[in-house]
């Protein structure tokens, strides 16, 4: 596939390297390394990828549930997307293991496709009703977006990440919020700021998160894995070190169902002003927050 500087993917290896390959956990390292391979050697067109309830149940095209998570619109959205998965595999999979931690990404992954459209099926029928105390929403637009993008994974893993650490905070364009509430400000936040995003797709991922957490899919997993193996070790966590990043610059992208959207027209992150080791220094809030500004600057010169 033919690109330009891919400066968000420069930036990612710079990442990488600063944290050091070797301390990278190794499901983590290969679950990153596949979404980098499908975004330079792409799987399917973004538009026979993304997901949405129109293409995946009226036209059967069950295999957009596999592709939209490992497909993203540019570089900086597949950046934000893979550091935030970097340092949430860093904390996540040391402490769960390997084999469930692989575990639980695969089903996080599958999961939140099926809660994706049960959502936009619940958006349909709002529409249909047309409630217009829902007037502060375009339901119509949330209800046929096609959707790309590993974030309702990585909302998915934050919500585990903070249901095992529930004493700390986490900093949300620099508003200090409790890991309880942190998936949920963050969800409100980056919606407001930043509409392109998809609201339905990192719902969908808090909504596995909290299935997991404190609903019966956890347990249902884990009698799941009894079946095939009775050797098989249920992980117990601790509480590790506080979490304070956010679940990175939110990657699910929306757009009409129906027209391509190019890198150019979708939100995308940082200001040309900062030098790639800056930028590759920043903490996760850091760069969320860095993310937003050049999101508003570009919209700014959209309207100029």
């Amino acid at each position: 596939m033919q690109r330009g500087f891919q400066l968000g993917l420069l930036l990612l290896v710079v990442q990488l390297f600063q944290e050091g390959l070797g301390n990278i956990p190794a499901v983590t390292l290969a679950v990153l390394g596949f979404n980098v391979y499908l975004y330079m050697f792409p799987a399917a067109p973004l538009l026979k990828a993304c997901v949405s309830l129109q293409h995946v149940y009226k036209y059967k095209e069950w295999r957009r549930l596999f592709l939209s998570p490992l497909h993203h619109v540019d570089d900086w959205h597949l950046y934000f997307n893979m550091v935030s998965l970097l340092w949430k595999g860093i904390k996540l999979e040391p402490s769960l293991g390997a084999a469930w931690f692989l575990y639980l990404l695969s089903v996080f992954f599958l999961l939140t496709g099926l809660v994706y459209l049960l959502l936009q099926a619940l958006l349909t029928k709002l529409t249909e009703d047309s409630d217009p105390l829902l007037g502060f929403i375009d339901v119509f637009s949330h209800s046929n977006e096609c959707a790309v993008g590993f974030s309702g994974v990585l909302f998915a893993l934050k919500v585990v990440s903070n249901h095992y650490n529930p004493g700390g905070v986490t900093y949300v364009l620099n508003i200090r919020v409790s890991n309880r509430f942190a998936s949920w400000v963050e969800l409100v936040l980056i919606y407001l700021i930043n509409p392109g995003t998809s609201l339905v797709g990192h719902l969908a991922g808090i909504l596995v998160g909290l299935l997991y957490t404190v609903g019966p899919l956890k347990t249902i997993m884990e009698t799941c894995a009894e079946f095939v193996s009775s050797d098989v070790t249920i992980p117990r966590p601790s509480s590790y070190h506080s979490s304070s990043g956010a679940s990175g610059y939110s990657g699910t992208r929306r757009g009409n169902s129906e027209e391509p959207r190019h890198a150019e027209d979708s939100t995308t992150d940082h200001t040309s002003d900062y030098t790639e080791s800056y930028i590759a220094g920043l903490t996760e809030e850091e760069q969320i927050e860095l993310a937003v500004r050049k999101s508003l600057n570009q919209r700014g010169k959209r309207e100029k």
